[in-house]
């Protein structure tokens, strides 16, 4: 597995004067997380932190200027990976657990069912070669060392809770279905929707062990309702209120019982 060393891992882009993307561009699609700066008067926000591969807190760090909030979307590996480098990290009560005691990932091989690496495989369309990376982040650097490290949650979220930056407010929306405490983070003063994983722009992954698509159904009604005017989501580009509904359309026709 011959890998080149990547010149920088991560990738920035300015949104407007408050919000910036960063993402992990080494990463394969299907695990590349967007990660989102929001610039506050009294604090700032980080919505999810990607694969903690290579600190995000060091990447972050002419952006960071005061405390932070840290919050998970949701507690799959590449949404939380350096949620420890921040002292103040929130997450839904059904995941908090998970952070603090995230699943253990041995490494980023690609395995198939039995045990042997290198066999590749699709995951709702995502094509997976032999590494969930394309590149290394340095020399030396070895795939079975990758770990989730666990994270202190300090602010356990639920429907309803605020996330106060001072001079913008985010409500917590409890979304479940890809996973049973995924959120979104809702700002109503702007219709601006961070979504995590509950909805993107592709292939919604509704399959694995702990999704119910009951939920997500009910998921998707929900957020049809939502008066969005642009959805940051946790993969993908983002999106305005029109696409928002057309997405959620595809997936009730495709998974609402007759």
């Amino acid at each position: 597995m011959g890998l080149a060393i990547a010149d920088r891992w991560f990738e920035t882009r300015r949104i407007d004067d408050s919000i910036t993307l960063l993402w992990e561009p080494h990463v394969i699609r299907l695990m590349r997380c967007n990660i989102w700066h929001i610039r506050g008067r009294d604090r700032d926000l980080v919505i999810d932190t990607g694969m903690g591969i290579v600190s995000l807190r060091e990447a972050m760090a002419p952006l960071l200027d005061k405390a932070v909030t840290a919050v998970a979307t949701h507690t799959h590996a590449d949404h939380i990976g350096s949620h420890y480098e921040f002292e103040d990290c929130a997450a839904h009560r059904l995941e908090a657990p998970w952070l603090e005691r995230p699943a253990p990932e041995t490494h980023l091989v690609v395995m198939d069912p039995s045990g042997n690496p290198g066999a590749g495989m699709s995951i709702a369309g995502y094509e997976i070669g032999d590494s969930l990376i394309t590149a290394l982040p340095h020399a030396g650097y070895s795939l079975k060392s990758y770990v989730v490290r666990p994270a202190r949650v300090t602010h356990w979220l639920d429907e309803g809770s605020v996330i106060d930056l001072g001079d913008r407010r985010f409500e917590v929306v409890h979304l479940p279905g890809h996973s049973p405490g995924s959120i979104g983070l809702f700002e109503a003063a702007t219709g601006v929707f961070f979504s995590g994983d509950a909805i993107y722009d592709g292939q919604i992954i509704d399959e694995l062990d702990h999704s119910n698509i009951a939920h997500y159904i009910e998921t998707m009604e929900r957020l049809k309702t939502l008066p969005v005017t642009v959805v940051h989501a946790g993969h993908r580009p983002s999106f305005g209120r029109d696409r928002l509904i057309e997405l959620c359309d595809v997936y009730l026709k495709a998974k609402r019982p007759a």
